[in-house]
């Protein structure tokens, strides 16, 4: 980086260093900087004077310029043992660079030049400077006092703009706090209407479960005296029909039937809504139910054009399950499949899945199939499938919402697949344990979410011999004292007492402090507390992940697998 001298000085006494100092500022004015910076570096230069001076020593500056900036040295006799003090420190702060060595007797000063400005001729700068006149002590005081009271006065213009900028900012933050606060009140005024509109659709929900309670307790009665008066009618013992009186009697038995049929879904699914449907499972032979149902279901299919099969597997024909419930989901599916097949084949396959541990049902048929953009709408009760159906008996829209609901009160799932024109599979799953006996007595289910708490409640099933729930850390409490659970299952955020608190609590009590702790939570924050067992995230949660949870904490899993093999949320364990 080249440099070319422009002028230099010797410092031998204070009326130099006045010197030194004007000529600072006047170099720095040639070159270009600005007026604050022409008064730091003739400051620096003042400070580094008078500190040389200070030890006796002769200096001599030179100015320099580059094209980046304005480079001063000063120079003096290295034996001299000049010893850095606070006016090269405050040089330091004045201008961009200093560098200091004390060895070689030079301290280097760097100040840039502004962006975008032509370096100067150092002819021209040479040339100006060489008009200047001597000055003096005193004129360079007077200077120095016109530049100080320059400055005080931009300080002063500094500190009225500071002002009016804090009234602005006040009247700003008070504006925006008078909005906040009318923001507020409209919130609250939001969630006051939000629980309002809550409370009529809870009042209307319950009303029509009552609705259809009612009506299908009013129905049964009826109906079931209509299929009991028909069968007698067309039964041995009864009088002579003639064959259009028997066709015409067995329809009205049909229809009773099937309206029956519909009745008891109704009341199902109202169960089913207020989460009262509870499964009695037993063991169930698998092989022996899918018979049955090919059995029964084969006259409905109406031709020889379409074949109903069934095939389970091997590995487990038995599973503990509810088999009313499974029944009538699969009744349901195998019934739409022969409805809407009119040539082919529908198929039930059984298998286990040893990944999740569930079984797997799946009711394929090759019949006319369900546009995309519908597969989803058909669990929406009472809905059906736009378009001609050819002839076929449109349904009322509630078989598989019915059949969805069955599946999650077995705490499995059901899924459907379809195109136009190929066919329809359905795939139920349900978790798989063979034998009855539960795994652990008593859980406690702490959760202020009731729609959280009804689908562990169905993911438990069978697992769990009792299930306590509580809305609210209080409640947990004082549930565990009346019964200590085996297990406890706490969400983290909850109303009057928390799940930390909750569980600060239990490990000073000596009857809850060994009671292993799940934390079931949708809180993000890495710091759990210490007293969980595992931490799990309420998103996706699954059976299988649940329950191998739960094997885990009471020491009957893999501790050994990492946590996030058993779709674990990292957790401190006790």
């Amino acid at each position: 980086m080249t440099a070319e001298e422009l002028i230099r000085i010797r410092v031998q006494n204070d009326q130099d260093v006045f010197a030194m100092r004007r000529l600072g500022r006047e170099v720095a004015e040639t070159v270009g900087l600005e007026a604050q910076d022409q008064i730091r570096v003739a400051t620096a230069l003042s400070e580094i004077g008078r500190e040389v001076l200070g030890e006796g020593i002769d200096a001599s500056v030179a100015f320099l310029i580059q094209q980046e900036g304005l480079l001063i040295t000063i120079g003096f006799a290295a034996e001299a043992g000049f010893r850095p003090s606070d006016g090269v420190t405050l040089a330091g702060r004045l201008i961009d660079l200093i560098e200091l060595d004390p060895a070689q007797g030079r301290i280097s000063m760097f100040k840039r030049l502004p962006p975008g400005r032509p370096r100067p001729s150092a002819e021209n700068i040479r040339a100006r400077l060489a008009k200047l006149a001597p000055t003096t002590a005193l004129d360079e005081l007077r200077q120095q006092n016109r530049e100080l009271a320059e400055t005080l006065e931009e300080v002063l213009q500094l500190n009225t703009e500071l002002q009016e900028t804090n009234q602005g900012v006040l009247a700003l933050y008070n504006q925006l706090s008078e909005e906040m606060e009318e923001t507020n009140r409209g919130v609250v005024a939001l969630y006051a209407e939000l629980d309002e509109k809550s409370g009529q659709l809870r009042e209307a929900s319950d009303a029509k479960n009552r609705f259809w309670a009612t009506v299908s307790h009013e129905l049964r009665t009826p109906l079931n005296s209509i299929i009991g008066l028909v069968r007698l009618l067309v039964g041995p013992g009864g009088e002579p029909l003639a064959e259009e009186q028997l066709h015409q009697i067995q329809l009205i038995g049909s229809s009773a039937e099937t309206l029956l049929s519909l009745v008891s879904e109704l009341l199902d699914m109202a169960k089913a809504e207020s989460g009262r449907l509870d499964p009695q499972s037993s063991e169930v032979d698998l092989v022996a139910l899918a018979e049955r149902l090919r059995m029964t279901l084969r006259p409905t299919a109406g031709t020889d054009e379409v074949a109903l099969t069934v095939e389970v597997s091997e590995a487990s024909p038995e599973m503990f399950v509810d088999e009313v419930m499974l029944t009538r989901i699969l009744r349901n599916l195998l019934s739409n499949g022969l409805k809407f097949t009119e040539a082919g084949e529908v198929r039930l396959a059984v298998s286990l899945d040893d990944a999740t541990h569930e079984m797997v049902f799946e009711v394929a048929d090759n019949g006319i199939g369900i546009p995309e953009e519908h597969v989803e709408r058909v669990f929406e009760e009472f809905f059906q499938v736009p378009g001609p159906i050819q002839g076929r008996v449109r349904g009322t829209g509630l078989g598989l919402p019915y059949a969805r609901r069955l599946a999650e009160a077995l705490g499995g799932t059901l899924h459907l697949a379809s195109a136009v024109g190929a066919g329809t599979t359905a795939t139920l799953r349900l978790p798989h344990r063979h034998g009855s006996a539960p795994v652990v007595g008593r859980v406690l289910l702490a959760d202020d979410d009731e729609e959280f708490r009804i689908t562990v409640r169905r993911m438990l099933t069978g697992f769990a011999a009792h299930i306590d729930e509580a809305s609210d850390g209080l409640v947990a409490l004082e549930t565990m004292a009346a019964n200590p659970p085996d297990l406890a299952l706490v969400d983290l955020l909850m109303p009057r007492l928390d799940g930390a608190a909750l569980m600060a609590r239990m490990a000073d009590d000596e009857r809850l402090r060994e009671v292993p702790v799940i934390v079931v939570t949708v809180a993000t924050s890495r710091q759990y507390p210490r007293e969980a067992h595992t931490v799990i995230s309420k998103h996706g949660l699954r059976r299988d992940n649940l329950l191998e949870s739960i094997q885990n904490a009471l020491g009957r899993g893999d501790r050994g697998a990492p946590a996030e093999e058993q779709g674990k949320s990292p957790g401190a364990r006790r």
